[in-house]
């Protein structure tokens, strides 16, 4: 799961730099400001949803969770990772959208998949603590 996730940040690398040149006018793109807030925090949320998906994959072998909550843990969070960011991208897309489309809803979702894998993590965590 590492290695994918590692293999996945290039990708955002690469979304980074075209970012940066839609934002500083290079491609002809006329986009609103709520557009380009919207891209920038999913491009954010990316990168720091994939650094937390890593550091997560540490700890989950750590709790007494059998083998398929914790594949279900070890890949919730970078589904979270995708979701959440790809939604920021999928509700600015249209013409000079002000607020979010009706595509917001894989935002949400996204949300749900990281906060019940930010409680299942945490609990695996503290019921193994108690075990030992």
């Amino acid at each position: 799961m590492a290695g994918i996730i590692i293999l996945t940040v290039p990708s955002i690398a690469y979304g980074g730099t075209f970012l940066l040149s839609v934002l500083s006018g290079q491609f002809d793109m006329p986009l609103t400001d709520f557009q380009k807030s919207m891209f920038r925090a999913g491009h954010a949320h990316a990168g720091v949803l994939v650094i937390l998906s890593l550091v997560t994959l540490l700890f989950v072998d750590h709790t007494i969770y059998k083998e398929r909550v914790r594949w279900m843990l070890r890949s919730g969070f970078p589904f979270a990772a995708i979701l959440i960011s790809g939604g920021f991208f999928a509700a600015a897309i249209g013409n000079q959208l002000n607020q979010p489309n009706s595509m917001i809803w894989i935002l949400w979702v996204g949300v749900a998949v990281f906060g019940i894998s930010l409680v299942g993590l945490g609990l695996g965590l503290i019921l193994s603590y108690k075990r030992h």
